[in-house]
């Protein structure tokens, strides 16, 4: 049996008597591609932020492959392998897209030397944010400021910074919000062309997007994990339509 990349074993989190995660065992596989979904207030952006450190749990454990990260902090973590994006994007709005790669990659390397000094500088930084910025055809955006872009192609960028940390684990929070539904392709092609060994977990509103990106579904409903399976599995899942396919409401 394949040992996941992450894993939560028991995971819980209260804020006073509030249950946002009820004894979630999870496990993400290497090289997965998993989506999580369920109705407002199912506690999905709470995962992800007990699984990227933002939030310390009230009981249980996360893994990073065998290493137990529970007490680890938010940047350790991302040292280690986790990336993420967020539902509103962190961009250096007055910075070209090169620039935003480079602070990333800088940083992660340990040389970064603040707006002063560019980190262009470093043809290491410059060549592996070139390689970036082809795999997610960003190129022809490299000296665009953040600011002038579509939306979508934002949304991009934040996905080729988070790439810049060198993942084993990305971390995709509604990575298509605010983008156009005939744009959303821009986002899946995006997706697709990611290195097959970095796992990819993603929350999204648009079931058009899970249901193509998703090899893996998990559904959460207060708190907890009510189902996981593949796509058709999820789909004819008779309490899953219940609680939430086969209503109106938003992920």
């Amino acid at each position: 049996m394949i040992e996941p990349i992450l894993e939560t074993r028991g995971l819980d989190k209260n804020f006073g008597a509030l249950n946002v995660a009820r004894n979630i065992n999870f496990a993400l596989a290497p090289g997965a591609r998993h989506a999580i979904i369920g109705p407002n207030g199912a506690g999905k952006t709470t995962l992800i932020n007990l699984l990227t450190g933002v939030l310390k749990p009230s009981a249980g454990s996360v893994y990073l492959g065998t290493n137990d990260i529970t007490k680890m902090a938010e940047h350790q973590r991302v040292k280690h392998g986790i990336a993420r994006t967020f539902q509103i994007n962190t961009l250096f709005m007055g910075l070209s897209v090169i620039d935003n790669l480079n602070l990333a990659i800088s940083e992660r390397m340990g040389n970064a030397t603040g707006i002063l000094r560019p980190a262009g500088n470093y043809s290491e930084v410059m060549e592996e944010a070139g390689r970036i910025l082809s795999t997610l055809k960003l190129d022809n955006d490299a000296l665009t400021e953040i600011h002038e872009l579509p939306y979508g192609r934002q949304r991009l960028v934040e996905i080729a910074i988070a790439l810049a940390l060198d993942p084993k684990v990305l971390l995709l929070d509604e990575p298509a919000a605010g983008v156009p539904s005939a744009e959303s392709h821009i986002i899946l092609d995006a997706v697709d062309s990611l290195p097959k060994d970095i796992a990819v977990l993603i929350i999204e509103h648009d079931m058009d997007v899970v249901f193509r990106f998703a090899e893996r579904i998990t559904v959460l409903v207060r708190g907890a994990i009510l189902a996981e399976g593949d796509p058709d599995e999820i789909a004819a899942d008779k309490e899953v339509q219940a609680v939430y396919l086969g209503e109106s409401a938003h992920v």
